[in-house]
């Protein structure tokens, strides 16, 4: 007995050696996103005082670790870690504050493997971007000055200084625009009205607000606002209770009827009319849900 379970912890030692031996230390690099296919990332083969003529002789490739997704290659000649298909960082990582793709350099006759991290940095690659390319906003030439109206929010794709920082609108007599930052760092902006409306002298006012980010160079993007001024209307719209909550299945096909919001308004004609909008969704949540503007499903 004592015999046969020595043997067994013997034959595990060994295969835990074994294993020890053909895993290998990580090699880590840091690289910007959207490098040119063929750029090198680093010298595999120096990093881990691999033989050169190694490489070909043991069939040396770079395997992804997680996917089948192929975007680093080595050359066989130099040992060069090269970029082989486009990285994208925000493809692979989303909003994610560190991107680390993980890959493998695989060596045969004996098998090695030696893994390979390499941290993807954000570049801004992308701007800001309003939902719409106009926004309708309509106001009781009633309203007070200093009366505050919330705009929706610019989107970036990118993370950090990258993304949305600062808005600015364009130099008109009636409105200020006041910058406010939610937390997380994410900045969305209200309209202020400074000079009271008359809608008998103009109706309808065009403003230009502009979303900039922190990147270098600096990107920008625009909305155009439409402001309406409207007769009183002493009545604000009421949803039928306060919160709606509702539940459903994570495999729910799409246009499967979540819920449905309603509201109603006591005044008349065109000041009765009600519209249904989404605001103020995260950037991982603002494509999964749609809301009929005028049912409320």
């Amino acid at each position: 007995m004592e015999s046969k379970g020595f043997g067994i912890f013997g034959y595990g030692l060994f295969f835990l050696v074994l294993f020890l031996r053909t895993i290998h230390g990580d090699v880590s690099y840091s690289i910007p996103e959207e490098m040119k296919r063929g750029s090198v990332i680093g010298n595999i083969a120096k990093d881990l005082g691999l033989d050169l003529s190694q490489l070909s002789a043991r069939k040396a490739r770079i395997d992804p670790e997680n996917d089948n997704t192929q975007l680093c290659g080595i050359n066989l000649n130099t040992g060069d870690l090269l970029v082989q298909e486009r990285i994208d960082r925000e493809g692979l990582c989303g909003k994610k504050a560190l991107c680390v793709l993980k890959q493998e350099l695989v060596l045969e006759n004996p098998i090695q493997l030696h893994r390979i991290s390499i941290r993807v940095v954000d570049i801004n690659d992308n701007a800001p971007q309003f939902n719409e390319d106009s926004l309708k906003i309509e106001i009781q030439e009633s309203a007070d000055k200093g009366e505050r109206f919330l705009v929706r929010e610019a989107h970036d794709g990118d993370i950090g200084e990258n993304a949305v920082q600062s808005y600015t609108l364009q130099q008109n007599d009636q409105f200020k625009l006041h910058v406010n930052t939610k937390s997380g760092g994410r900045k969305y902006c209200e309209l202020v009205l400074d000079k009271e409306l008359d809608r008998e002298d103009k109706k309808d006012i065009m403003l230009l607000l502009t979303a900039y980010d922190g990147g270098s160079p600096q990107r920008s993007g625009t909305v155009l606002i439409q402001v309406t001024a409207l007769d009183a209307n002493d009545n604000v719209p009421v949803f039928s209770q306060p919160v709606y909550k509702a539940s459903l299945p994570e495999n729910s096909p799409l246009d499967t009827l979540v819920i449905t919001v309603s509201a109603s308004d006591a005044d008349e004609g065109i000041n009765s009319e009600i519209s249904y909008a989404i605001d103020h969704a995260s950037d991982d949540n603002i494509n999964v849900f749609s809301l009929h503007p005028k049912t409320g499903e």
